[in-house]
């Protein structure tokens, strides 16, 4: 199994096996000795992790999370990473994810467009270790090319492509296939992985700058 991020470990709850994380409860998840269950069906990131995907991911990192909605999965990732800057576009979440920094002085919540880098490139640093993206939006590739400029040579991208954004009446696999070949403009893929069963008609993508 590849190996976990510094900070994240697999514990017990209730006599099963789930990934964790150390940290203040967000959204009912279950604690056990200090550590919050990070429930895999309710995160794209935390089922890539258990699914074993190499994400390059580890604890101190400098992170970009595109899309942290009410702060579900980025609260997870401001546990163990560095300075991890949220971008959320819905006033409603951005509420909510605001309430969740509160209580991780890592954790910088930005009510911005993740399509208009721009707009927040004099708050995000340079040379970032990773951008997590987890978008529903058309152009997903799009968004992530647009945001490289963020990452460091040798930086990540952990992308969670949504079929039904791209396309609704589109096959999964050639909504995949269209992202993939769009995101080899301006990056490697690394690896990908389907996140069905937990993500139906998702795709996870770990992928470098090229």
């Amino acid at each position: 199994m590849t190996d976990l991020p510094d900070g994240v470990a697999y514990r017990r709850f209730d006599g099963e096996r789930r990934l964790a994380t150390r940290g203040q409860p967000v959204y009912g998840e279950p604690t056990a000795d200090g550590w919050r269950l990070w429930d895999a069906g309710r995160s794209k990131l935390g089922a890539t992790l258990a699914a074993g995907l190499d994400t390059g991911l580890t604890g101190g990192d400098r992170v970009l999370y595109l899309g942290a909605a009410s702060g579900t999965t980025v609260s997870h990732v401001a546990d163990f990473a560095g300075p991890t800057y949220a971008v959320e576009f819905a006033p409603r979440p951005a509420r909510d994810l605001v309430d969740v920094a509160t209580e991780r002085p890592r954790l910088f919540p930005l009510l911005v467009d993740a399509r208009r880098p721009e707009t927040y490139a004099h708050v995000v640093e340079s040379s970032l270790d990773a951008v997590v993206q987890d978008v529903a939006t058309r152009g997903q590739a799009e968004v992530a090319l647009r945001n490289r400029r963020f990452l460091a040579p040798d930086g990540r991208l952990v992308l969670a492509v949504k079929a039904r954004s791209e396309d609704v009446t589109a096959a999964p696999e050639d909504a995949f296939d269209d992202v993939l070949a769009r995101l080899r403009d301006g990056y490697e893929v690394l690896a990908t992985e389907r996140l069905a069963p937990r993500h139906d008609a998702h795709l996870a993508v770990v992928a470098r700058p090229d």
